[in-house]
């Protein structure tokens, strides 16, 4: 079992104990090691268009990236992590491909510090057979809140609300059906 901490989406410390970096990722990556987590067999794209294989072993950096995910899954809203996801995606291309020192690295990294001002809070992990599995996240800015996250009797939800939401939601799709309709056509999996 492992607890890392984080501020400002920057691990902090592990097992409640402040650490640097560098120390942080080495203790993480003997510990991990043990457990045979952060192997990876891969088959990618290189730059030059062909496939390649590889096997990676990175123990502290897949368990730092899972704890950081659900740590943001925690305090980031739906379209921030969808957003968080891209940039990812675009971030690794822009490394991989060797533009580090561009403006375009310099724009994402202000909009990542945006992203990750929240990202606070600690997460616990439990390391075992090449698996990691999450066993408990906390922040003291998580938008988790159990009295909003009930469908219950109650003021938070009514469920009345829910029929103008839907008819509202559904406007374009059922837009575009009737334009079918009206033309004749049809969906395919209506047609099977």
């Amino acid at each position: 079992m492992v607890t890392i901490g984080f501020d400002a989406g920057e691990p902090v410390s592990l097992d409640g104990e402040p650490m640097a970096p560098v120390p942080l990722i080495e203790a993480l990556n003997a510990i991990a090691a043990e457990h045979g987590v952060g192997r990876a067999d891969v088959v990618e794209d290189r730059l030059v268009g062909m496939k390649s294989r590889g096997v990676y072993e990175t123990p502290g950096g897949t368990v730092l990236f899972q704890a950081h995910r659900e740590l943001e899954q925690l305090v980031l809203d739906r379209r921030s992590l969808a957003l968080a996801d891209d940039l990812g995606r675009r971030y690794a291309d822009l490394v991989y491909d060797g533009r580090w020192w561009t403006p375009e690295r310099e724009a994402l990294d202000a909009l990542v510090n945006s992203l990750q001002r929240y990202v606070t809070g600690s997460v616990r992990m439990k390391l075992y057979k090449g698996g990691l599995q999450v066993v408990g996240r906390s922040s003291p800015v998580s938008l988790y809140h159990e009295g909003l996250a009930t469908f219950g009797a109650d003021d938070v939800y009514r469920q009345s609300d829910a029929e103008g939401f839907i008819r509202l939601y559904g406007l374009t799709v059922r837009t575009a059906a009737e334009r079918e309709r009206r033309l004749g056509l049809r969906h395919a999996e209506a047609a099977d």
